[in-house]
């Protein structure tokens, strides 16, 4: 219970603890409830994890986290342009005519030979 002010109408959706108001919400999110926390585990592990079925087309995390550190991407990334692009494309319903349409950008094509530079450095040297 976090307060006895008024009839408790909610609920807290981690821990279910009932409440009265917006407020009173607040005053219980200071401090994280005991599932709050619980629920973060999950996140962490899979961020860990491990693929299961991997693919010729799955990216080896050393790649993943050469790309992540990459300062060339990050620079690119700064493009508010490019990062519009990039959410059209994780966005549209026919992927292959979104994809299509980005190579026709220089600023996306300069993006993806970075990108491919980092994740298939061997593909580019042949």
């Amino acid at each position: 219970e976090i307060c006895s002010e008024n009839p408790r109408k909610y609920k807290c959706p981690s821990c279910e603890t009932a409440y009265c108001s917006l407020p009173c919400y607040k005053k219980h999110k200071e401090n994280p409830c005991q599932k709050c926390l619980e629920d973060e585990k999950p996140l962490e592990s899979l961020r860990k994890s491990t693929i299961l079925f991997p693919t010729e087309d799955t990216v080896p995390e050393d790649r993943l986290v050469m790309l992540r550190e990459s300062d060339e991407v990050k620079n690119l990334l700064k493009n508010e342009h490019l990062r519009q692009l990039l959410q059209v494309l994780d966005a549209a319903p026919n992927a292959e005519k979104a994809m299509k349409v980005a190579m026709q950008e220089p600023l996306f094509t300069e993006f993806a030979d970075q990108v491919l530079r980092i994740v298939e450095p061997e593909q580019i040297n042949k």
